[in-house]
């Protein structure tokens, strides 16, 4: 009843279904995708272990929302990951933070700005605005640890 089955016949575009039906609506969606990284850092003008180097695996979750295109995609996940491992991870995994991030306290809460905007920057990238029409970044959250997490949101970005 519920078991396992073979497909008969993979359905085929432009026999069984037409090209014009592959974009199902035209609302506002969001796609997210997670990543880790490995890194170490202290913190400085703070009393307690951090001050010290030390080292976090760090996990990523980016919230990009925006419009289908024609084919019902807003962006294909294997190009969040390039902007990631080309743009942005590269500042990041096995690096020591103080040294490859912009002089600030390497906070969670200061990682996560930087981070979030160096995904914005990058989806609005010249190339990128005309594949990704309205796409843009709604969140990206920080975990330091599993249980501790820092997050940039879009409404808190654009009013500040």
């Amino acid at each position: 009843m519920y078991g396992f089955r073979i497909v008969d016949k993979l359905q085929k575009i432009d026999e069984d279904i037409n090209r014009d039906q592959l974009k199902y609506h035209a609302k506002r969606v969001l796609v997210s995708k997670e990543f880790t990284f490995d890194a170490a850092h202290h913190l400085h003008c703070y009393e307690g272990k951090c001050k010290n180097l030390h080292g976090h695996t760090y996990k990523v979750i980016f919230g990009l929302s925006g419009f289908v295109d024609h084919r019902g995609l807003l962006i294909d996940f294997a190009d969040i990951k390039e902007i990631w491992k080309n743009e942005i991870e590269i500042h990041l995994d096995h690096k020591y933070l103080n040294e490859t991030l912009p002089p600030m306290n390497t906070t969670a809460e200061n990682i996560v700005v930087w981070i979030y905007e160096q995904m914005a920057e990058a989806l609005k990238r010249q190339d990128r605005q005309q594949k990704y029409d309205g796409a843009r970044v709604e969140f990206v959250r920080l975990y330091e640890t599993p249980t501790s997490y820092a997050e940039a949101r879009r409404e808190w970005m654009e009013v500040e």
